[in-house]
């Protein structure tokens, strides 16, 4: 008995993904959206930038 409740709560839960046709989303976990570009690779990508430009204006300075 337990085992077709089961079934029956697990059919109803997916049975909307049958009639909504294309706009079911890929997983019934929403998973939290992430940058495809880590925290220590941004925080270096600036440092380096900021530094160059830096160094660039001390140089256009005693020139």
């Amino acid at each position: 008995m337990v085992t077709k409740q089961r079934m029956r709560i697990a059919s109803d839960k997916h049975s909307k993904n049958i009639t909504q046709r294309g706009s079911v989303a890929k997983s019934l976990n929403p998973k939290e959206e992430s940058s495809p570009v880590g925290p220590w690779l941004l925080a270096l990508f600036i440092f380096v930038v900021c530094g160059s430009a830096i160094f660039e204006l001390i140089q256009k300075i005693r020139a």
